[in-house]
């Protein structure tokens, strides 16, 4: 057992720094600085969960960006709605991210199927219920309901977790492939947010576990005891897309109920995408 711790569409003209050099190539890299699209998203990867709201000199700073730059590139991400300013001066990211993101089919579709189970399964707990795919060699929550009386716990929507130190995240290296699972394992991890040196050993043991009941359960202490029950959802090409978890107080948890429950939601919610497998059977073929 172990212990547990967006899309930018821009418009051909919407962002750009300065006329077109008549003399440039098309198509060629300008001769000094990065390419104009670059510093921008450099701009919104400025902000961040601890970051919400930046004055321009903080934007400049944060993006290693000069100001004078700064200030340009931001009116034409202003402009295209991917950034807004307040009567303070201070930036913060705009709507039209939101909207341009939500059309990411690994989001959206899977939200629109996933949303009544997920509802059914917070209905129940009266606690936390996350939706969670993979993303790089993290978990990124897509979704979370939450009920009014729910503890608090340290991931947002939007957020990313670490896969070998939360149920999602366990459950997603699980059944991903095994070259995958290796370079993961490769790494010298820490459990989170405990700093705790991670044994590759248990880990393996512990995916194997996973793979073989079709759901994970982990136990954390800090920064305040829960449980986390995870099983893994599979898409049309029987392929693992996405991770199901309901958090709740370590007292009085009863993993043994809540594991056919969030399984019972994954393997609807799966079917609702059009797999075919059998949810806790064979695993995924992942040796590691």
């Amino acid at each position: 057992m172990l212990t547990d711790g967006n899309l930018l569409c821009t418009r051909p003209s919407a962002v750009t720094d300065a006329p077109a050099d008549p003399g440039r190539v098309r198509g060629r890299r300008p001769p000094h600085g990065d390419p104009v699209v670059d510093r921008a998203f450099a701009l919104l990867a400025a902000f961040d969960a601890g970051h919400r709201s930046l004055s321009l000199g903080e934007l400049s700073r944060r993006s290693g960006i000069p100001t004078s730059s700064t200030l340009r590139l931001a009116g034409r991400l202003i402009a295209w709605g991917a950034l807004e300013r307040g009567d303070d001066g201070r930036f913060t990211i705009g709507l039209r991210l939101w909207e341009v993101a939500s059309l990411a089919p690994r989001g959206q579709g899977l939200k629109q199927v996933a949303l009544p189970f997920m509802g059914d399964l917070e209905e129940v707990t009266r606690q936390h219920v996350l939706l969670a795919v993979r993303e790089g060699t993290e978990a990124l929550l897509v979704e979370r309901l939450s009920a009014h009386q729910a503890m608090d716990v340290l991931y947002r929507v939007g957020g990313r977790l670490p896969l070998h130190s939360t149920g999602v995240g366990l459950v997603l290296l699980a059944f991903a492939d095994s070259e995958f699972q290796a370079s993961v394992l490769d790494q010298p991890l820490v459990h989170l947010p405990e700093r705790v040196p991670v044994s590759p050993a248990a880990l393996r043991r512990t995916l194997a576990e996973v793979r073989r009941e079709g759901v994970a359960t982990l136990r954390r202490r800090a920064p305040q005891p829960l449980v986390s029950v995870a099983a893994p959802i599979f898409g049309a090409d029987d392929k693992i897309t996405a991770a199901l978890s309901v958090v709740v107080p370590l007292e009085n948890a009863e993993p043994r109920l809540l594991g056919p429950a969030v399984r019972t939601a994954a393997r609807s919610i799966s079917r609702g995408l059009g797999a075919r497998r059998s949810i806790g059977h064979n695993g995924s073929g992942a040796s590691a």
